[in-house]
């Protein structure tokens, strides 16, 4: 683990990065702020559909990462794969692809039409949950998983020659690493849902579906009301924070012990369980995937009259991203503690709008805020990115620290070797 020294620079860095410009738009605030019904109303509806969103993704993701933590079938690594492409698909495209699915003269209700049944209505707070589940799922699934896998493979050997049976192996092997994860993966999808534009705004269906950032939006754009704005930014970045916090406290250590990096055997299971494991593994894919696919079969036809122009932007956008994945790691390995998951959490609780704005109001007295568009937006989206590498790295790193710290320290082993010959190994997975 990185010196106190470095993670106290660096979660001073991020925290400087998020709180400036919210400070910066306060300060250029020509009115005071309001809160008043629209916004009260705008705030209980942010945090019904966010809670109800965290809960049914993380509900949903346990026995589909149960399923394939326990499954090898062919393409088992491609259906993984597969399982993430939603959550990096730009929110209007992914929109596009269930309104193709679920929407009014979408697949599921031409179904029901012809089967006599009224059609269901994608609008509306019921939309906004497809829509974020349909996002966070696969999110919430690889968190899950990745704790699965970790479990060392001696526990499971252990639970087998012991004769556990399901339930006692469920509640003695598993549910400890489940109770450890799932609430860091709730708030982390918790505070994604906090922050909901797009989604709100095409299905939300009219302003009894307004989200805090929906009405900060509205601030900015039609009222021009800097004060007001900047208090919506606030109370969404303290609920935020406030929600990882307690995602902290709950989550509790793992006590378990270690083992020796084998992979974990796989128990025979009946017949039964395997089928239900591959329905439930097939069900997913049909939601996740099929959407996508509506929406390649009827974009494929268009890809050869794409201009050179989008294909720059398409090297463009590559260039950036790498760049943005080689910074959120510089940034999150120093914080790969338990605080520092709380502190990272600040990169996705920050209004995306509020960032913007602030970010433009610093920079414009220096240089042209245009010239720093590719710079600002590669720290950006590393800044966005850092909680979800810290909760898939975090995990590994705590326990490399808990079951090797002492080793390593009387073996004289330097931060170099700590890194080289302890926690890359162990790291390589999840990075």
């Amino acid at each position: 683990m990185a010196p106190r020294v470095v993670q106290i620079i660096t979660g001073a860095a991020l925290a400087a990065f998020v709180i400036a410009p919210l400070v910066v738009v306060w300060l250029n605030a020509g009115s005071a702020a309001r809160f008043g019904p629209a916004e009260w109303a705008a705030l209980r509806f942010t945090l019904m559909q966010a809670a109800l969103s965290a809960a049914l993704s993380v509900l949903l993701a346990i026995p589909l990462a149960r399923a394939l933590a326990r499954s090898r079938f062919w393409g088992r690594d491609v259906t993984i794969m597969l399982l993430g492409a939603p959550f990096i698909l730009p929110v209007l495209v992914a929109v596009l692809g269930l309104i193709a699915v679920f929407g009014q003269n979408g697949l599921l209700n031409d179904g029901l039409r012809a089967l006599g049944f009224e059609p269901l209505s994608i609008y509306g707070l019921q939309g906004v949950l497809l829509a974020h589940v349909f996002f966070n799922l696969p999110l919430a699934t690889r968190m899950i998983l990745l704790g699965w896998m970790s479990l060392p493979a001696e526990r499971i050997r252990l639970g087998q020659s012991l004769g556990l049976g399901a339930m006692a192996r469920f509640y003695l092997i598993e549910w400890p690493m489940i109770r450890r994860i799932l609430p860091s993966a709730f708030a982390v999808i918790f505070v994604i849902c906090l922050s909901s534009f797009a989604v709100a705004l095409t299905l939300g269906g009219g302003p009894k579906a307004t989200t805090i950032e929906l009405a900060i939006y509205q601030a900015f754009r039609f009222e021009f009301d800097f004060a007001t704005a900047a208090l919506l930014g606030l109370v969404q970045l303290v609920l935020s924070v406030t929600a990882a916090a307690l995602a902290l406290w709950l989550a509790g250590h793992d006590r378990l012990g270690i083992g020796l990096d084998r992979p974990a055997p796989l128990a025979l299971r009946p017949l039964l369980q395997r089928f239900l494991d591959m329905v439930v593994i097939g069900c997913a894919v049909v939601f996740l995937v099929l959407p996508l696919a509506l929406l390649c079969i009827k974009g494929a036809g268009g890809l050869a009259d794409l201009g050179t122009p989008v294909w720059f932007a398409a090297l463009r956008s590559i260039a950036l991203a790498l760049g943005s994945t080689a910074l959120c790691l510089c940034f999150a390995l120093p914080l790969a503690t338990r605080w520092g998951e709380v502190i990272a959490t600040l990169g996705i609780a920050v209004s995306p709008l509020v960032l913007g704005t602030g970010l433009f109001l610093i920079v414009r007295p220096y240089v042209n805020p245009f010239d720093v568009a590719l710079g600002v937006t590669l720290c950006v989206n590393a800044l966005m990115s850092l909680p979800f590498a810290l909760r898939i790295l975090r995990p590994e790193v705590q326990a490399v620290e808990q079951n090797f710290s002492r080793l390593s320290s009387a073996l004289g082993l330097g931060l170099w070797g700590r890194f080289r010959w302890v926690m890359l190994p162990r790291l390589r997975r999840p990075l």
